[in-house]
């Protein structure tokens, strides 16, 4: 397996506060992670960490074996480590080739001026999303124009293209419906067969356990599970999210109030409980 970056023991404290707690996590190439976790888990504590916003406060972080300690997200997209979060970075009024090369577009030298090299732009953007599946009637509507789903797509054939290894998303399907939540997963399983490493941060177990190769459950910044597909079932997963040895303590606390309750009826009846 061919593992492209390992936490170790991460930590991350806020003052006071302790965000996380003890996080080991392997991301191999060609493979699909799930992160899930319920809301203030620590699920957008450590997708930050790994993209190069926050610093770890213990632990260790390793590309390709080596130590690292990113200063900026710059820096962990320069070794690959490319982030969509859930507002995908895309300017609704401008072209979808526009967006595409946003921040990094080419330029063309005329004498002593630069211009942009708008025929580049408009035909690797198509090229690049026709290869991810996606073929637009028009690469000069506004991003805006297309689906949720097809936005999404945009912003991971852009992760794609500009060198990403390793490609972290965040709630890609929060705000979608089924089908365009559909269109998300293909290309999560197409970005996995072009050999990524995939970070799939999410709170729907049923989406994780349609793409997902290995998976990682936090729960108030700590980990609750981490198992391989293999060993673990979609009821298996669910539970976990739902509270695992926490929901077994409450269907056990529920069946004997509830057998309580009736024994208790029945002696009001005159009845033998």
């Amino acid at each position: 397996m061919d593992t492209v970056l390992e936490l170790s023991g991460i930590g991350k404290s806020f003052g006071n506060i302790r965000a996380l707690s003890d996080i080991d996590l392997a991301v191999a190439a060609g493979k699909v992670t799930c992160i899930l976790g319920d809301n203030g888990a620590g699920k957008s504590t450590l997708i930050k960490i790994i993209a190069g916003l926050h610093a770890p406060t213990a632990g260790e972080y390793r590309v390709d074996g080596e130590p690292v300690r990113f200063a900026s997200p710059r820096e962990a997209l320069d070794r690959g480590i490319a982030t969509v979060y859930q507002d995908l970075a895309l300017v609704r009024l401008m072209p979808v080739w526009r967006n595409f090369f946003l921040g990094s577009e080419p330029r063309r030298r005329f004498g002593p001026f630069t211009m942009l090299d708008v025929a580049r732009m408009r035909r690797v953007a198509d090229e690049e999303l026709k290869r991810m599946g996606i073929d637009l009637p028009d690469i000069d509507a506004p991003v805006g124009n297309l689906s949720g789903g097809q936005q999404q797509v945009v912003a991971i054939a852009r992760a794609v293209y500009f060198g990403a290894r390793v490609l972290i998303l965040d709630e890609p399907t929060a705000a979608l419906g089924v089908k365009q939540s559909g269109v998300v997963l293909k290309y999560v399983a197409a970005a996995r067969e072009a050999g990524l490493g995939v970070i799939f941060i999410t709170h729907n177990p049923n989406h994780a356990y349609l793409v997902g190769d290995h998976f990682v459950v936090i729960k108030l910044g700590r980990m609750e599970l981490d198992a391989p597909r293999s060993e673990l079932t979609l009821p298996d997963l669910t539970r976990h999210m739902a509270g695992g040895a926490e929901l077994d303590a409450l269907e056990h606390e529920l069946n004997n109030g509830s057998a309580a309750g009736s024994a208790a009826a029945a002696q009001d009846r005159g009845e033998q409980p």
